[in-house]
């Protein structure tokens, strides 16, 4: 039986990238609020183009701060970098965004970590202007506004945001701004698909919004579509599923089948459920150390005679719940390792589609040889599993030394993961029959772990 050869893109790799030029002071950041606001969607992003300024040498510094430093070229701008983050980005990778302060004159130490968005606006006066950021972009906006209004803004914005001075500021905008608006800035109209008049037109804000909407909206059916193309028909047995090597169910011993029926009844109290689930997390836990590397060493015992034995040979092992129900995971976790890291993945499925989404992620730093325990209570769809792999993957986790922890699935969700993380490793107490249609829970199932472990 085969399963694997399948692929997984989750919503992120298909970012959505809007693209905002126009001149200084024209309203750029103000359109780009005000999309967010309209849109009202999580994860939207507003990458500056003035994070990409190149770091000055000391004598471009000193220039700098006698106003004689041309900022308005686009020379002045890292443009390599700004295509390597984009790129990254669409491909649904975490990206390092540099800092730069116009105080200083100079890019800061610290950066900004992007990852995960549904839409990136990035604002800037040369957004339209290189070729190759006009081909990441999936729509470019102009913002078209009287160069009075625009000098006064940027009066305004640079007095009281970036510590300049009058004189400092009109020598400036005389010297590089005006006329790099007249030869650089406005050229890139052109390049635009919608032109806005104004940072207040309604009319062409409504519009934008609608497009990208029509846009996301696309994005979330052929994800959903792929979801369960991944789901469909399961040609594989919970026995076949547990014959696989990297699919590890837990023997079926009378001691566990108890605990299992204890877990199953509702009828069982909420101390009498958190007591017996915490042991099982305990068994899944031990079982789940057996698929790190381990070296073989040589100790002195008590007796004071040699003796050969094992040794977890890992460089490091850390925790990744889904939050909620993965959480419960963590109290046996840390009875194995008490000084395990911890982090946290939150995705939730929208009411009215089923779609996963993600909302929420927090990875410990971890090293290239280090393996991550991703616990979540059950699998069921291996939607929200998929989606987790993934940003474990993103994060530079190699897929080998992933290894998922669960109670229970659904064959279903175990041949996806499958199918498109054949390398995963998923250890779980006991395969069930299937789901129960059309609320996807498993049957018989543990009922809502969650709610039956917090007791809400």
């Amino acid at each position: 039986m085969s399963v694997v050869g399948a692929e997984y893109r989750p919503p992120w790799t298909a970012l959505h990238v809007i693209g905002i030029g126009g001149a200084s002071g024209s309203g750029k950041t103000t359109v780009a609020q005000k999309l967010i606001k309209t849109l009202n969607v999580p994860w939207v992003v507003i990458l500056s183009l003035d994070s990409f300024y190149k770091p000055l040498t000391k004598e471009e510094s000193a220039r700098a701060f006698k106003n004689e430093y041309d900022f308005d070229d686009p020379s002045a701008l890292d443009w390599d970098l700004l295509f390597e983050c984009l790129s990254a980005l669409k491909q649904g990778k975490k990206v390092e965004i540099p800092q730069y302060s116009f105080a200083l004159h100079n890019r800061l130490p610290t950066k900004t970590t992007i990852y995960a968005c549904n839409i990136i606006i990035l604002e800037g006066i040369f957004t339209l202007h290189d070729p190759r950021i006009l081909s990441l972009l999936d729509m470019k906006i102009f913002v078209d506004t009287p160069s009075d209004i625009c000098l006064a803004r940027r009066l305004n914005r640079d007095i009281l945001h970036r510590g300049r001075d009058l004189r400092g500021v009109l020598t400036q905008y005389n010297r590089y701004v005006k006329r790099s608006y007249d030869d650089c800035v406005r050229p890139t109209m052109k390049n635009a698909d919608i032109v806005v008049p104004r940072s207040d037109s309604h009319v062409a804000l409504d519009m934008i919004t609608q497009h990208i909407r029509q846009a996301l909206a696309e994005r979330s059916r052929k994800h959903l579509e792929a979801l369960r193309a991944l789901q469909s028909s399961p040609t594989s047995s919970a026995d076949e599923l547990g014959g696989l090597r990297n699919i590890i169910c837990l023997p079926q011993t009378p001691q566990l089948h108890a605990m299992q029926t204890i877990i199953r009844d509702a009828n069982t109290s909420r101390d009498d459920f958190q007591f017996y689930l915490e042991r099982l997390a305990v068994l899944l836990i031990e079982r789940a150390m057996v698929e790190l590397p381990h070296e073989q060493i040589t100790i002195e015992t008590p007796t004071g005679k040699s003796c050969t034995g094992m040794a977890l040979s890992a460089s490091e092992v850390v925790g990744v719940s889904i939050v909620r129900a993965g959480e419960t995971l963590e109290v046996g976790l840390r009875r194995v390792i008490p000084d395990v890291s911890l982090g946290k993945i939150l995705i939730q499925s929208e009411s009215m589609t089923g779609e996963p989404k993600l909302h929420y992620s927090k990875i410990p730093p971890l090293s290239p040889t280090g393996h991550v325990f991703l616990l979540d209570a059950q699998i069921a769809t291996g939607a929200a599993a998929l989606m987790a792999i993934r940003v474990l993957l993103d994060h530079g986790v190699p897929e080998e030394n992933v290894v998922f922890i669960a109670y229970l699935a659904a064959p279903s969700g175990l041949q996806a993961i499958a199918r498109v993380y054949p390398k995963v490793r998923v250890v779980v107490s006991v395969i069930d029959e299937g789901l129960m249609h059309p609320t996807a829970f498993i049957v018989p199932g543990f009922g809502n772990i969650g709610d039956r472990y917090f007791g809400c």
